[in-house]
């Protein structure tokens, strides 16, 4: 497998020496792959380096060809220099302008996202984090509260309830659209039970008509984390617009992202969107003076100003992502992977694109020395992470969650990939179960 991986680090065709041993980074959508060459490091130039001048004549492996293919898990170098000049146009008014947090651009992306999301408000923030806190004490939660969230989903969900003070209590997720079972859902209400958090996952909402009854029957409050479905809709309705508020995420590789951090609250309701908007800059609505204890949670001006030159361009993204998704069912299907499951009426924005294969990890390394590089969306349910062991979970408690984080694996999925991308990537991946 050594060999694999180096192929892809190093496509020539003659030798590539003795003397190993030093720190190589991998570098391709994974954190981190500690391969060992001589004092190599990230940024260094290669060709200075003994063994592509000669100096080293053997090679303890085979001699690697060119690696054929190299297709990223996101390429967002290509998605920028297609808006390149709206980009640096709005970046260049920023700095000009001088209004470097929250002000004008911030104010005129809110209007412009509330009214995408199909909602009478949204309040810029600093992550899709803050967006769950700010939301969740929007709400009145606080401590002696619980929580209904779903073990699958990225730490954050479950981190923010945690920072109000109140309990995560986690049912599992359908087998099907891996987003919150309304069975397992009814059954964990209880009276201190103060709000449901369903992530719309991978890009696909949760059952929300179900999940907002038995939020009405109980009065509860339903705060959306929407961190992966900008654009996504239930029976035409958008994400963010159904529960009491809506968690947006702007991370990066959002299908809405900026160019750092950046998250958004929508809400219908005027009054939790006035608290929002007090709480995100240290508590007061009025300079120096503090009604409420706030936090550092503004959007920065020139995220804003990127956001809405990205927002212009979303629904045509989000309709390629869609079009790849389809030829990746075709494709997949043609192999006897089945892809992913979208419910009836739901529009899905393919935020990720994941399958369900045997023996993933293996998968996942395969088609990395490959140059296809893919991702894993998670590969530890919350309530098995150490850090929330205090939780009470164990092994066992949510089975549907424990068997997704073995098996899901994300493939490529993004606007600027191509048919040919798409066929590469379900090529090598029917290459590799065939060869079992």
């Amino acid at each position: 497998m050594l060999q694999d991986f180096l192929s892809v680090l190093f496509p020539c065709s003659g030798v590539l020496g003795r003397d190993f041993g030093g720190a190589l980074w991998f570098y391709g959508g994974f954190s981190a792959y500690g391969f060992n060459f001589n004092g190599f490091l990230p940024g260094h130039d290669v060709m200075n380096y003994p063994w592509r001048k000669g100096a080293v004549s053997s090679c303890p492996w085979k001699t690697f060809s060119k690696v054929k293919i190299v297709i990223p898990y996101l390429d967002l170098k290509s998605q920028y220099q297609s808006i390149k000049t709206e980009i640096d146009k709005a970046v260049l008014s920023v700095l000009e302008g001088g209004q470097y947090v929250l002000g004008p651009e911030i104010e005129a992306f809110e209007k412009e996202f509330a009214a995408y999301c199909q909602t009478s408000n949204a309040v810029g923030v600093s992550s899709g984090t803050s967006a769950l806190h700010l939301a969740l004490l929007a709400a009145g939660v606080g401590p002696g509260d619980e929580v209904i969230t779903v073990p699958f989903t990225f730490v954050a969900t479950v981190a923010a309830i945690d920072y109000t003070g109140a309990k995560a209590v986690l049912a599992d997720v359908d087998p099907e659209t891996y987003t919150m079972d309304m069975k397992r859902l009814a059954s964990a209400v209880t009276p201190k039970t103060k709000a449901i958090v369903p992530v719309h996952l991978y890009g696909q909402t949760a059952d929300m008509d179900p999940l907002l009854e038995i939020a009405k029957k109980h009065k509860l409050a339903v705060i959306e984390d929407a961190a992966q479905a900008h654009g996504a809709e239930y029976k035409g309705r958008r994400a963010g617009s159904m529960g009491d508020m809506g968690c947006f995420s702007f991370y990066p590789g959002k299908n809405l992202g900026a160019f750092g951090e950046g998250g958004a609250v929508t809400t219908n309701n005027p009054e939790f969107a006035k608290k929002i908007r007090t709480l995100r800059d240290w508590g007061a609505e009025k300079k120096y003076h503090h009604d409420l204890k706030g936090f550092n949670y503004r959007l920065e001006a020139l995220q804003g100003a990127i956001l809405r030159v990205k927002l212009r361009h979303l629904e045509q993204w989000t309709e390629a992502r869609r079009k790849l998704a389809g030829i990746y069912d075709q494709k997949l299907k043609a192999v006897g992977i089945k892809p992913p499951v979208v419910r009836s009426a739901s529009r899905h924005v393919y935020h990720v694109y994941a399958v369900q294969v045997e023996n993933r990890d293996n998968h996942w390394e395969g088609l990395a020395a490959r140059g296809i590089h893919t991702n894993i969306h998670y590969p530890i349910p919350v309530h098995l992470q150490k850090a929330y062991s205090n939780l009470g979970y164990q092994t066992g408690d949510f089975p549907v969650s424990e068997s997704l984080a073995k098996k899901v694996l994300s493939l490529p999925l993004y606007p600027e990939m191509n048919e040919d991308q798409v066929g590469e990537v379900v090529g090598v991946l029917r290459h590799r179960l065939m060869a079992r």
